[in-house]
């Protein structure tokens, strides 16, 4: 895409999995991602188990467990009914003015990728 080599963002396919760690944490560097995500491993595990292609939402409680399934996509990916149910559980998030530059999760700092353990299946 034009936009990636604009932007500096082409990569080789990785070939193992420190180099899919190493694209993980530029992207964490370079746009200051503040959310932990972890990194599939090059077997795609976590893609098999969680049939997310072309593109799902998950919300995985603490306990490493999934405690949303969402649709799959591209007919049945609905962010809003997510919002709805995060809303439903944990209130209405309201946004205030502040930069989301600003905005880290207490537990994680920017360039700290990881290789995803697996996580069981509910």
């Amino acid at each position: 895409m034009k936009s990636n080599i604009k932007d500096d963002v082409c990569y080789a396919q990785p070939k193992n999995l420190e180099q899919r760690v190493f694209i993980a944490n530029d992207f964490i560097k370079r746009y200051k991602y503040p959310v932990p995500f972890g990194v599939d491993d090059m077997n795609n595990a976590a893609e098999g188990a969680y049939s997310a292609w072309p593109e799902r939402l998950y919300v995985i409680d603490a306990d490493g467990h999934i405690s949303y399934r969402g649709g799959m996509g591209p007919f049945n990916y609905d962010p809003k009914e997510l919002r709805g149910w995060l809303a439903a559980r944990y209130g209405e998030v309201k946004h205030d003015d502040a930069k989301h530059d600003d905005a880290k999760p207490a537990d994680s700092k920017p360039g700290d990728a990881k290789p995803a353990e697996a996580m069981p299946k509910s």
